[in-house]
């Protein structure tokens, strides 16, 4: 749920229609932001539903929250005092926190040739909305430096030419690249319902991650506080999503 300017009025809106087909919602799940607040919003929201239709049970319906949530978050919400009725918890769940797991999902980025571009409260929820390509630049000591993600339509990074490599969402990280290799990385093997080229085996696969890990340098594979490895959006690619996320995201409203 992306906002009160959005998100919400819209499930409630959905929520009426389907109640007059027949059917019933059965809530909202808050995954950013401040989990307690914004739990006791939806609960306004779905009392003054229920008083203005005349519907009961639109108060009772549920508000689901996640977000890598454990128990010093469960500890600070009871604090607080919110209005969850569930909490979806799978990470610190089911994954040992010594060993992080990779969090990683696939989102929606365009439908029938047209961009598409998630909205959240938390940046890192963002999504890069277009196709895209994807290109390793390697130094000249053979390691890499960064992973660019273009638009399709731009021309490749080429050796020895300069590069402006930005981060996706914050203006003042940026630098330049000039990279001694570059590396094609987007395959595609699953196309029109079909695979459309040679599988690698199991033992090829593992063999590629090895290689790849052995180039990396030794400050982003140690233990204790590694370097972050850079994953970083084109100039082209940088303006378009910013572009999109000033035209799409709602515009707030104080009372």
């Amino acid at each position: 749920m992306c906002s009160f300017s959005s998100g919400l009025p819209n499930f409630c809106i959905v929520a009426l229609v389907l109640n007059e087909l027949g059917y019933r919602a059965v809530g909202v799940r808050i995954d950013s932001g401040d989990l307690a607040y914004l739990s006791k919003r939806v609960q306004m929201a779905y009392k003054a539903i229920a008083e203005k239709f005349s519907l009961p049970w639109f108060a009772d319906l549920k508000i689901v929250a996640s977000n890598q949530i454990n128990e010093e978050t469960l500890m600070s919400l009871n604090s607080q005092g919110h209005c969850i009725t569930a909490f979806g918890i799978g990470t610190n769940l089911v994954t040992c926190q010594t060993q992080s797991a990779l969090g990683c999902v696939f989102k929606l980025v365009e439908v029938d040739d047209q961009p598409r571009i998630k909205l959240s409260q938390d940046t890192n929820k963002i999504t890069m909305p277009g196709r895209k390509e994807a290109y390793r630049l390697y130094g000249r000591d053979g390691s890499p430096l960064v992973d660019l993600l273009q638009r399709v339509e731009e021309n490749p990074p080429e050796v020895g030419t300069k590069v402006l490599c930005r981060h996706p969402f914050q203006a003042t990280k940026r630098a330049h690249v000039q990279p001694a290799r570059v590396e094609r990385l987007y395959q595609v093997f699953w196309k029109d319902n079909k695979i459309c080229c040679d599988l690698p085996s199991t033992l090829e696969i593992r063999n590629h991650t090895q290689r790849s890990l052995e180039l990396l340098r030794v400050d982003h594979k140690r233990a204790l506080n590694p370097t972050p490895y850079k994953v970083s959006a084109s100039e082209v690619l940088y303006d378009y999503i910013h572009s999109m996320w000033l035209k799409h995201a709602p515009i707030g409203q104080l009372f």
